[in-house]
């Protein structure tokens, strides 16, 4: 198979939104990946019906919306014979673990030409670049996202401290759940505020930490 042309993945709709109000690379092809594998069940197979049924129940969507959001800008990315994959993304624990997700898809589908990570800060303004081997990754994915252990060996390092944050944020003892146990009686929308702000290098959203709310002062398990 040749491979041809260059593909942008950015991590979400609001990067893609930044990059096309700013035309920012306006003559490529830019495709958002909008997930949150940081938070949620997912399974070995990779954007299989397996997968897709499992995310959407995560995202509390129907099957079609998943579809629309996340698995239709995806599509030329799925079927297009790229030489040169530039994955462009945030240092937090969100945008690695959604990282680590698409380089295990690009090992498990066999992908042979060159990987190209762009870290980029609060501004998305570009901070640091990696050239990335792809091979292996699909065997961290399994290691980390399905059985939930700490790689001895995983690079590079905003990946190595995302995974290892994604390990332990919703752990009891965690900073995280430990700031929630101690402002139990803080209303949930002013809670969500003051994690948003004191816990950047999460990267999580206000859905998300509704959730963790939610589950943690019912009761709920959601490691």
């Amino acid at each position: 198979m040749i491979l041809i042309g260059t593909v942008h993945i950015l991590n979400g709709q609001e990067m893609y939104r930044f990059f096309k109000k700013k035309q920012f690379l306006e003559e490529e092809i830019l495709i958002p990946f909008n997930e949150a594998m940081c938070f949620g069940e997912t399974c070995n197979d990779l954007f299989s019906q397996e997968f897709i049924n499992m995310r959407a129940k995560v995202h509390q969507v129907s099957i079609q919306q998943y579809s629309e959001i996340t698995l239709d800008p995806l599509r030329p990315f799925f079927k297009g014979n790229f030489d040169k994959i530039n994955l462009w993304f945030d240092t937090d624990m969100f945008c690695q673990i959604n990282l680590l997700t698409l380089l295990a898809w690009l090992d498990f589908t066999h992908y042979g030409g060159a990987a190209h990570l762009h870290l980029v800060d609060d501004h998305f303004e570009l901070v640091h670049h990696f050239e990335i081997e792809v091979r292996g990754y699909y065997s961290l994915y399994k290691q980390v996202l399905i059985a939930k252990e700490m790689p001895k060996h995983i690079e590079p390092a905003p990946i190595k401290k995302g995974v290892a944050l994604y390990l332990n944020y919703l752990h009891k003892d965690s900073y995280l759940m430990k700031f929630i146990s101690e402002h139990q009686h803080v209303q949930e929308k002013e809670l969500v505020n003051l994690l948003l702000h004191q816990f950047r290098e999460y990267g999580l959203g206000d859905q998300q930490y509704s959730k963790i709310i939610e589950s943690y002062r019912k009761g709920e398990s959601l490691y």
